[in-house]
């Protein structure tokens, strides 16, 4: 089972850039990592995804353009780098790991098996 660390969650204003890091552990059953999040009072709703091997990446529409996601070479570092953050852009941000069949549940969260702890991100108007 792959172990999930979260970093570089914060307070940032609008229109403002973070960082996020997850880092994983070595594990055998994982072709999709991806970034999730949780406003405050909704649902979990996934916003990034990438294929460990391909590369290929997914990207939520309410973030395409402004949201990048990337992973090094390794596989071991897994990046959200979020730009022109926007106040509904607030809300925990969560690491995953899983085994995923089809490129088109790269962001349901049904579909992945291991969870990092989570981070904050915060942004105001």
């Amino acid at each position: 089972q792959a172990q999930l660390v979260e970093s570089g969650g914060g307070s940032v204003q609008a229109g403002g850039s973070l960082r996020l890091s997850c880092t994983s552990s070595v594990s055998t059953g994982v072709n999709w990592m991806a970034w999730f999040r949780q406003p405050p009072g909704k649902e979990r709703e996934g916003v990034a995804a990438i294929h460990s091997r391909s590369g290929t990446t997914m990207i939520a529409d309410s973030v395409k353009g402004r949201f990048t996601i990337s992973q090094t070479d390794d596989k071991i570092t897994l990046y959200l780098q979020m730009d022109s953050l926007k106040p509904e852009d607030t809300g925990m941000y969560y690491c995953a790991a899983g085994f995923v069949y089809s490129w088109r549940d790269s962001l349901n969260s049904t579909k992945y098996e291991n969870w990092g702890q989570g981070t904050q991100v915060t942004v105001s108007s």
